[in-house]
């Protein structure tokens, strides 16, 4: 099915920390723009982060300073840091990958319609 999988999701307070990761098999990540987008019901998928394949990065304003994203190409991963977590933050996370339109792009642009390839999401939850 899936050729992205991502992991690490879960429910933490106010203030903690979570780390995400996504595993790529059909993918070589150090090739092409990689992103993780969130969603809640009833509002559009929004972008918080990407990389481009020379490791170039982007976030959401809504992010910046708390979460940081990178990539282990040798182990074709990319993860998400997650830190001062907020309440807003709950959200389905997913990891996306562009195609050959996106290899060349950096940064990247946090924009779905650049990303052809999505994970299966991974629940985050922030409690007060």
């Amino acid at each position: 099915q899936g050729q992205l999988v991502e992991s690490g999701g879960g429910s933490v307070q106010a203030g903690g920390s979570l780390r995400l990761s996504c595993a790529a098999s059909s993918y070589t990540i150090g090739s092409t723009c990689m992103g993780w987008f969130r969603q809640v019901p009833g509002k559009e998928r929004e972008g918080v982060a990407t990389i481009s394949r020379g490791g170039t990065t982007k976030y959401a304003d809504s992010v910046k300073d708390r979460f940081t994203i990178s990539k282990d190409n040798a182990k074709n991963t990319l993860y998400l840091q997650m830190n001062s977590l907020k309440p807003e933050d709950t959200a389905v996370y997913y990891c996306a990958a562009s195609g050959v339109l996106g290899s060349r792009m950096s940064p990247c642009p946090t924009e779905a319609r650049v990303f052809g390839s999505w994970g299966q999401g991974t629940q985050v939850t922030v409690s007060s």
